[in-house]
């Protein structure tokens, strides 16, 4: 499902507008306990403390994902299928997955998810548990695997594989009979993840309606989570799961403060402490759709806090799967590119959806966007005007697992192209003045600011200064920085920029900063 189809099942009932998926993560890094007697110091402490998973850091790293949207709707037109579809109508002559990965490749997009299943219930794959699938259609005599295909094409181009399987299911008899559908589930997704090799993602929606029995299917997401786990621990579960959330809108836009920490609930506290190498069971605070997630007003709430990262999902055209009559309503490079800066510029991983047409192929509207796109990408990001500058004020660190292996490096760490190593201040200074002489004097319109997520998110403002004739001028400022932050300003020309970090949490760090101009 589609986040356009999640808003539409919030307004209808079927999830509760607060998103009370039950959240299971283990407790220790990524998660900490509020204690009652934790003060607003301790509490904010602990909040700029909390860092990514693995798996969520390997995530966070590849910023560019898509969705493939192909199905029985691709043949019938439609958005939402009803189950009822005649299967002999899903027959593309001359589907080349290969193609799909190849084009994603080429426009920088590092993870692809395929629609397994979608509402409608029709299964990519020859199912042993259900009989709408693609072993009754005409493709391939009844013979194909489309989730094969896309898994080795994903092999062959290095790409990281994502499976999008919808709970909501309008066509097996099954469902809203709860316990007999989960079972069901289970069965798909062990199918999924056990033969056709290692899957990356495995993408929920919380999509949920009345079965033939006139009942609502109450969704057994705990029991999905811990076999994903174990047949796939590497995975993340994104959206209706533990490790990535919806960042609450379709349009590309991700907030304009966007922190990765969020405040919850431990269920049973006691429990969680005395538990604490086990899974534990949260619920977040509030409307995961509101603007405000994690300021210190939200974290003053939390009886914990967890490491929970946004995803912006948006299609590419105005509908998730293909219609021909949207061939000249395909997104703009210009517009592609607005996308990177409010999705991956904004601490989110962007998610964008390119449905393959009839024939199975992605069609040329939407390939000659992607290529321009990629060419504007290139551009503007080729040539980071602050790549070895000199850096005067703070300390550099390189990245280390154990604390006691961190070693100092020169003060450039901001500056110098290498992502493991960071800028970070003395002692327990939460703001800093950093002067950066660049090589040589240039123009730029672009900042690019990344914290060291894996020893927390800490800024919570900063501003960039130039100078100018002599005088200091600001430029730039924004909030939250995360695993990334990029700021457009006007054209300035200028060979000494200043970066003030106006306040954190603990000690703020910078694992990158750049300077670059906008493609012409």
């Amino acid at each position: 499902m589609m986040h356009i189809e999640y808003s539409k099942c919030v307004r209808a009932g079927w999830i509760a507008v607060q998103l009370v998926t039950i959240l299971s993560v283990a407790r220790g890094q990524n998660a900490m306990v509020v204690l009652p007697s934790d003060q607003a110091p301790e509490i904010i402490k602990k909040a700029a403390n909390i860092v990514p998973s693995p798996r969520q850091f390997r995530w966070q790293e590849l910023e560019l994902t898509a969705f493939f949207h192909f199905g029985i709707n691709t043949f019938t037109d439609r958005e939402w299928g009803d189950g009822k579809e005649d299967l002999s109508l899903f027959d593309p002559k001359h589907l080349d997955v290969r193609q799909w990965i190849r084009i994603a490749k080429e426009a920088g997009i590092r993870q692809v998810i395929l629609t397994a299943k979608h509402h409608d219930g029709f299964c990519l794959w020859p199912s042993k548990y259900t009989d709408h699938t693609i072993a009754h259609t005409p493709y391939k005599g009844g013979h194909g695997d489309i989730v094969k295909e896309f898994a080795d094409a994903c092999r062959e181009y290095g790409m990281g594989m994502g499976i999008y399987l919808s709970p909501w299911d309008r066509n097996s008899p099954a469902y809203g009979d709860s316990a007999k559908y989960n079972e069901l589930f289970l069965h798909w997704l062990t199918e999924l993840l056990t033969n056709y090799g290692r899957v990356d993602e495995v993408w929920f929606d919380g999509a949920n309606g009345e079965g033939p029995n006139g009942k609502k299917q109450v969704y057994a997401f705990q029991s999905w989570y811990h076999l994903i786990r174990k047949l796939q621990p590497q995975a993340v579960i994104a959206i209706m799961g533990p490790d990535v959330r919806w960042v609450g809108t379709e349009s590309g836009q991700g907030r304009l403060t966007e922190w990765s920490v969020l405040p919850i609930n431990a269920r049973e506290q006691e429990s969680v402490a005395s538990n604490s190498q086990k899974d534990q069971t949260f619920v977040p605070l509030g409307d995961l759709t509101d603007q405000d997630l994690g300021s210190r007003k939200q974290l003053m709430q939390a009886r914990g806090l967890i490491w929970y990262p946004a995803e912006t999902d948006v299609s590419i055209r105005p509908g998730w799967f293909y219609h021909a009559r949207e061939d000249s309503r395909v997104r703009s490079p210009a517009n592609l590119l607005d996308l990177y800066f409010s999705s991956v510029g904004r601490n989110s991983v962007l998610l964008l959806n390119i449905p393959p047409d009839r024939d199975g192929l992605i069609s040329g509207a939407d390939m000659r966007s992607l290529k321009g796109w990629r060419k504007d990408m290139v551009a503007t990001f080729g040539v980071n005007f602050a790549r070895g500058a000199a850096v005067r004020g703070g300390l550099g660190i390189r990245w280390a697992k154990d604390e006691q292996d961190r070693v100092e490096t020169g003060t450039g760490a901001m500056a110098d192209g290498n992502k493991d190593t960071y800028w970070t201040t003395a002692g327990k200074d939460t703001t800093a003045t950093v002067e950066i002489g660049l090589k040589k004097t240039t123009t730029f319109d672009v900042l690019a600011l990344q914290e060291e997520i894996r020893v927390g998110q800490r800024i919570e403002s900063f501003a960039l200064d130039a100078r100018v004739r002599g005088e200091w001028k600001e430029i730039a400022s924004g909030t939250t920085v995360g695993y990334k932050r990029l700021v457009r300003f006007s054209p300035v020309t200028t060979d000494a920029v200043r970066l003030r970090i106006l306040s954190s949490r603990l000690n703020p760090t910078v694992a990158e900063l750049g300077l670059y101009k906008l493609s012409e």
